[in-house]
């Protein structure tokens, strides 16, 4: 039987997407989330096992490839106000986090009996989060756009600026030249970003609307033109030293303002699926088994310190800042394993003689377990902050003042009709109430949807449907619905239905008025209703039959239009 590492690339390939459709039908009847079962391909396709991805240069470049479409669709969603309104909290944050879990992770490496410098590397390894995967499980969970979503990013992206400020200056000092080498690197480095910055703004401003207008004309063409650019400021940026991560960033970050954002995102996201693949494999292809099996206790410890201790340095700094402690605790949970760049961290330390090949064996052990293990944690948050919310009231002020105070605000007036969702669908039926003479509260958990509907004298509050204190404390009294417009999608793993959990919640708390839910399938009417729903509305049936009704009303006018003569001539004769 032939070597498979030797196969021609086509059937390399080949043989990786057959072996992780394979993995992957397995994950799914076990309910494993996807990306533990790719991560599982690539250690089975890695150095450990057939070796088909091992230093594989065109796998490396597919995964290059998804993260920057990945990041581009990231970026297509963020907007220059919302990046304000969390700037000082991801900035706190993420630099807090890195510098306690550096110096906690420091004397925990000391007290195993490692050395100074490895336990230097090992702690600083132990601050940097996964990017991509948190991004990909947020996006999945629809949570990107909710507000410890919109942290999470913002403390993960200064999580990469500091891992790349780190290599930097520990590359330069390892290489041993000049002693303002490391200096000199890093205003390079800044000038550049400054300079990228710049140009970023300057496109945004003069260029990109009129550009996509006229790409539009051609939806391939558009779609070409996206991936190029996010590739294009990928590669700029990991040139110019800040890495393809924050350019793929910016490549989104300048379109969003574009009114094809959306059509560009909708065009992409199964693309970014099929390149991910990639990346996962080629991320649980770097984990050699061979260098696992002496560290497993230090590993258990450390892994469970990255678990634990990071969640909780990331709700303490957030609840002094005064979020909520349920904010906190779910934007905290996204630190909760270490990053593809803790390994190729480890390997430059490795390539400067800092560290030994047992140190990176270390690393890639709690790398495994915590990637693993964390994934379950995110996709289940909301269960487990069910669990453990009461225990974690120390973290959180009596008066939660900035999350109260800039997002989630209070009624001005008593409400006929509260509105979950105010998007497309649910933005409309809230205006259609209003404009009846209805008094309308609306609720969303994006920050920008408040702040946009609030500019627009409407009465609103930030508020997740998941959070039961949050519907609990909703102005019930007096109210003739509830209206349910958050859209339906595939819940996954981990999520109950959370129109479902809304019934019940308000329900518990005393609600006596009707509740109203959308669904878009057929199969859902009934279990909503089974669940308590007085009236379930589907808005493509319902449209349709609207349209039926007025295309029928103009076909009878317009027969009539066409009988009519007839009728008179007959009267004349």
């Amino acid at each position: 039987m032939p070597d498979v590492g030797s196969l021609p690339l086509f059937y390399q390939i080949a043989a990786l997407l057959v072996l992780a459709a394979t993995v992957g039908l397995v994950g799914v009847a076990l309910r494993q989330p996807l990306i533990v079962a790719y991560i599982v391909v690539g250690l089975i396709a890695g150095p450990s096992a057939l070796g088909i991805a091992e230093a594989n240069e065109y796998i490396e470049l597919l995964a290059e490839l998804g993260v920057a479409v990945l990041l581009f669709l990231v970026g297509l969603k963020l907007d220059i106000g919302l990046i304000r309104s969390v700037g000082l909290v991801a900035a706190a944050t993420g630099i807090g986090q890195v510098l306690f879990t550096a110096l906690l992770g420091f004397v925990i490496c000391l007290a195993l009996g490692l050395d100074w410098l490895t336990s230097f590397y090992i702690s600083i390894a132990l601050t940097f989060s996964s990017t991509i995967i948190i991004i990909k499980l947020l996006s999945d969970k629809g949570e990107i756009g909710s507000l410890h979503g919109r942290i999470a990013l913002g403390f993960l992206i200064v999580q990469d600026i500091v891992v790349v400020l780190a290599m930097v200056v520990l590359s330069t000092l390892g290489i041993g030249t000049e002693a303002q080498a490391s200096a000199l690197s890093l205003l390079a480095m800044a000038v550049s970003a400054v300079s990228v910055l710049v140009g970023v703004a300057l496109f945004i401003r003069y260029v990109a609307n009129p550009l996509v207008e006229r790409l539009a004309r051609s939806p391939e063409l558009l779609v070409s033109f996206a991936i190029g650019w996010a590739a294009f400021l990928a590669a700029l940026g990991d040139y110019l030293g800040f890495g393809k991560e924050l350019g793929g960033l910016l490549a989104g970050v300048s379109l969003a303002s574009t009114p094809f954002r959306e059509a560009m995102s909708t065009r992409l996201t199964s693309l970014r699926d099929f390149l991910l693949l990639f990346f996962f494999i080629a991320l649980g292809a770097q984990l050699d088994l061979n260098l696992l099996s002496a560290d497993v206790m230090p590993a258990l410890l450390l892994s469970l310190f990255v678990l634990v201790g990071n969640p909780l340095i990331v709700l303490a700094i957030m609840g002094a800042l005064g979020y909520r402690k349920r904010t906190g605790f779910l934007a905290g949970l996204t630190v909760a394993q270490i990053s593809e760049f803790s390994l190729i961290f480890m390997a430059m330390g490795l390539s400067l003689g800092h560290v030994g090949e047992q140190a990176v064996g270390l690393v890639t052990l709690v790398g495994l377990i915590t990637i693993a293990a964390s994934v379950y944690m995110i996709l289940y948050s909301h269960q487990l902050y069910r669990v453990l919310g009461p225990l974690l009231g120390v973290f959180e002020r009596g008066n939660p003042a900035r999350e109260l105070g800039d997002e989630v605000g209070s009624p001005r007036s008593e409400v006929d009709v509260i509105v979950f969702g105010l998007g497309r669908y649910g933005g409309a039926i809230l205006q259609m109430l209003r404009d009846q003479g209805l008094r309308v509260l609306g609720i969303d958990f994006s920050p920008s949807a408040v702040r946009r509907w609030r500019l627009e004298g409407v009465d609103t509050l930030y508020g997740d449907i998941t959070d039961p204190e949050f519907v609990a404390s909703l102005p019930t009294q007096g109210v003739g619905w509830v209206f349910c417009a958050i859209p339906e999608h595939d819940l996954g793993l981990a999520q109950t239905d959370p129109r479902m959990g809304l019934i019940k919640t308000l329900r518990a708390g005393g609600y006596r008025g009707r509740v109203a839910v959308a669904a878009s399938r057929e199969s859902s009417v009934a279990k909503l209703q089974e669940a308590g729903a007085d009236l379930v509305t589907m808005p493509f049936r319902d449209a349709a039959e609207q349209a039926v009704d007025l295309l029928m009303g103009e076909h009878r006018k317009t027969e009539i239009q066409i009988i009519e003569p007839e009728e008179q001539k007959e009267l004349t004769q």
